[in-house]
């Protein structure tokens, strides 16, 4: 199986793919060296555990030899791999170097498979199971160019056959020999081949969603950008309708155009509100950090509760219930303030004005609780997953008709979420509905 299909597949990402894999192949000498130097270690305490049973074994001096041998060895390539690693990440981009390193690195476990089959017994090929382990391991394991694999099984063939003459093997067992090898050497080919075409359709598969992702980004910020631009610029004609609504107010009009203008300036607001609503969107997803200090809850709930009593004049009844004296956050006062300015506004959107509209606060596992209750409408299980979606198929009008641009839970889910913190929804039709906030409290 040759790799000209990849080069294909791969074309301007064909640099990036050996970045990627180079990488990945140092990663795996590192492993390679620690569990083969374990491996070692292990066989040279069993020397010394059990030294009678195991020197008597056959060709035991060169096992022995081959063990101190491989126990100086390894840990030169793994000294090797941390440094090549740290290189890499330093530099971000491979080099020749660490294609040379890894390269030797699988010579050198393919050698020691090979020659521990020669240890074994004098015709290796009544014991290639090392051999076949090594073969095995570095086709699958490691990812190399159509010409490096070549040029590897060229070079194993030649180690082998020189093996083979210094044994002394005698024609036909060379012959059954060689003919094993290149057998081997062929599936080894084989088996690289799939791999490097399996593993870089994986690498054009991260390196599709990646794009994509991008693409998602920019066109979510140019959403956002021509949001924001409409939205602006609707303020200016809006003000200028209120305005001559204002002007014509101080006028002598009868009854009937009074009320319409009462009607104008109600559209206005609601159209201000919404505009506000529409930046507040789009600003917010652009920002991930945010500016906060320490704010005592108690203090700052108790002040949002009396604006709405006083400034905003709203009829029903909400207490705040705290079980703590003094619980401090992290918060940008005025974007919070506009998350407890939301749910307030649902909940009296959608209760009566003789029910309550009760807020908790307590401490939990180092976080904030707040919650929102009312006793009202309540929300329709249905409904519940999508209640935080930007112009959420979830929004309906109130009980006195007030209307929703289904934006106000999506920005308070973002403001939150840009506190480090959550907020969730637990609701019964016609019992109500609580929003719990949770932010990290701060001593």
């Amino acid at each position: 199986m040759s790799n000209q299909p990849n080069h294909r597949i791969l074309g301007k990402h064909k640099s990036s793919y050996r970045d990627y894999y180079t990488l990945k192949n140092l990663v795996a000498a590192r492993t390679g060296c620690i569990i083969f130097l374990i491996l070692n270690l292990v066989l040279r305490i069993l020397y010394s555990v059990f030294p009678e049973s195991i020197t008597r074994a056959q060709n035991y001096p060169e096992f022995n030899f081959t063990n101190w041998l491989y126990i100086a060895i390894t840990p030169i390539f793994l000294g090797g791999s941390y440094a090549l690693i740290y290189w890499y990440r330093k530099q971000k981009k491979a080099n020749i170097v660490m294609g040379i390193f890894v390269f030797l690195f699988s010579l050198y476990i393919i050698f020691c498979g090979m020659f521990s089959s020669f240890i074994a017994t004098s015709d290796p090929r009544n014991a290639l199971v090392l051999y076949l382990t090594a073969l095995s391991i570095i086709s699958v394991v490691f990812v190399f160019e159509n010409d490096e694999t070549i040029l590897m099984i060229v070079i194993v063939e030649i180690i082998f056959t020189g093996l083979l003459y210094y044994i002394q093997a005698e024609a036909m067992e060379m012959v059954y020999n060689e003919i094993i090898s290149v057998t081997l050497l062929f599936c080894f080919y084989f088996i690289s081949r799939y791999f490097y075409s399996y593993k870089s359709s994986y690498f054009m598969q991260l390196v599709d969603i990646r794009d994509k992702n991008i693409d998602i980004e920019k066109a979510g910020a140019f959403k956002n950008e021509i949001l924001g631009m409409v939205a602006h610029d609707l303020r200016n004609p809006i003000a200028a309708i209120e305005t001559l609504t204002m002007m014509m107010e101080m006028e002598e009009i009868d009854k009937d155009t009074r009320e319409n203008l009462e009607m104008i300036k109600t559209s206005c607001v609601k159209a201000r509100g919404i505009i506000a609503d529409l930046l507040d969107a789009a600003n917010n997803e652009n920002i991930n950090i945010i500016e906060t200090q320490r704010t005592e809850l108690n203090h700052f709930i108790k002040r949002i509760i009396n604006e709405w009593k006083v400034q905003k004049g709203a009829k029903n009844n909400i207490v705040l219930i705290s079980s703590k004296n003094q619980v401090f956050v992290e918060i940008n006062g005025e974007k919070f303030q506009r998350v407890m300015d939301n749910l307030i506004t649902n909940a009296l959107k959608f209760s009566k004005e003789n029910n309550k509209i009760d807020i908790y606060l307590s401490v939990k596992n180092d976080h904030a609780i707040i919650e929102v209750r009312d006793y009202g409408l309540g929300i329709p299980a249905d409904m519940i997953p999508h209640i935080f979606e930007r112009f959420s198929k979830a929004r309906r009008p109130g009980i006195r008709g007030e209307q929703s641009t289904g934006l106000g839970l999506s920005i308070s889910k973002q403001i939150i979420e840009n506190h480090n913190g959550t907020i969730e929804v637990t609701s019964e039709e016609r019992k109500g509905s609580t929003f719990t906030i949770q932010l990290p409290v701060v001593e």
